[in-house]
């Protein structure tokens, strides 16, 4: 139960508050112990340079509230987490810790320091927003799905059932600005593409400026906490927009000669929708680093994996192996050439940023390239041989 600090008439007052940006009976008991020492819980709404936006019981404090967090990466209060807070009276007011997170969207920073950055926690929804008013870059959703796929909660993977996505929240691509594509054999043909780079995933078209899709959009993620990921110009904050009923967050056109965003959006904001449910816009991702995304490549990429079952070979490496059962999907068209690419690169991504931190892999992969140069040389050195 809440403790009387809360300054509500009742716990239930404060359950009803909160309960519109996700509180439950299980954040409750989350919260138990911190309620005794008289602490507040409250959601995350916004994250400015260590500045952040909280909503408790009664109500939004403001951006002026610091916090006190760890200098761990990975711990560092996010727009999603529930704290718990000072109450009232403390100035300033601190979140002396952040509750359990059930999921959290991580990617690799762009340092060479093996670190994770987290964009989004206890989300039940990983929006991947993709504009039509560009090429469709299949690549690049492969590489979301591999993360979303992924997403972590502490220092494991969430382990759900084999019909769940193991990161526990359900990816869903949204094909924005729809109303560009006029024909609809065409917008088929999109559609069907993006189905095929994310096997089992629902692919949506919208647009906001018609309305196409936005009330089955809203339908979909009115159940839970749902983040918008894409690059700048996808239209997430538009889409947001759309979804809350008025303008809440600055947009603005795309550039006309390349179509790219303009990145107006900064911080991740946390909306709460009329329909239900809560949404967290955030900045246009430049960089979608991997972040031990191993088990997300493969439920991407499941059909090559289920192929690789069949070749000859248990280790094969699917180049020019005898027997190779991929290879031969390749060779008769059932799989695409550039699915087993963008697999392969994505592995090796993967790999080198778990060897950062993993001794016995680096070890393991040194063992490997040594044993292939050797392979390699042996092989030259024969051809030669033979020609003398």
């Amino acid at each position: 139960m809440f403790n009387a600090s809360l300054n509500t008439s009742s716990a239930s007052d404060a359950q009803h508050v909160l309960a519109a940006y996700g509180w439950d009976e299980g954040w409750e008991a989350e919260f138990a112990p911190y309620a005794a020492q008289g602490l507040v819980p409250g959601r995350v709404v916004r994250v400015d340079r260590g500045q952040c936006d909280v909503a408790t019981p009664a109500g939004v404090i403001g951006a002026d509230t610091e916090f006190v967090v760890p200098h761990d990466p990975m711990k560092v209060v996010c727009t999603g987490d529930w704290v718990a807070v000072d109450p009232e009276g403390g100035d300033p007011r601190y979140a002396r810790t952040i509750l359990p997170r059930r999921t959290a969207f991580v990617r690799s920073t762009s340092s060479k320091r093996s670190e994770g950055q987290v964009l989004a926690t206890n989300i039940d929804h990983i929006v991947i927003c993709v504009s039509l008013a560009v090429e469709l870059d299949l690549g690049r959703i492969e590489r979301f799905l591999a993360l979303a796929m992924s997403s972590s909660s502490g220092d494991a993977l969430l382990r759900k059932s084999a019909d769940s996505w193991e990161s526990g929240a359900q990816p869903l691509v949204v094909l924005t600005k729809a109303d560009l594509v006029p024909d609809v054999t065409a917008l088929s043909y999109l559609v069907q593409d993006v189905e095929t780079t994310a096997p089992g995933v629902q692919v949506l078209p919208v647009s906001a400026t018609t309305g196409e899709g936005i009330d089955v959009f809203g339908a979909i993620i009115s159940g839970g906490t749902s983040v918008l990921l894409g690059v700048s110009g996808a239209g997430k904050s538009t889409l947001a927009n759309a979804l809350v009923g008025e303008d809440v967050l600055d947009v603005q056109a795309t550039r006309e000669v390349d179509g790219k965003g303009r990145h107006t959006t900064t911080t991740r904001n946390l909306l709460v929708l009329p329909g239900g449910g809560v949404l967290i816009d955030t900045p246009g991702v430049r960089g979608v680093g991997l972040w031990d995304a191993e088990s997300g490549v493969g439920q991407v990429f499941a059909e090559i994996e289920e192929l690789a079952e069949q070749c000859r070979f248990h280790d094969c490496a699917h180049g020019a192996e005898p027997g190779c059962a991929v290879l031969a999907a390749i060779e008769d068209g059932t799989l695409p050439e550039r699915r087993l690419d963008s697999y392969r690169k994505l592995i090796r991504e993967n790999l080198r940023i778990v060897a950062k931190t993993d001794a016995r892999l680096r070890v393991e992969m040194l063992r490997d390239w040594k044993l292939k140069s050797a392979q390699g040389r042996a092989a030259l050195s024969a051809k030669r041989g033979s020609r003398r």
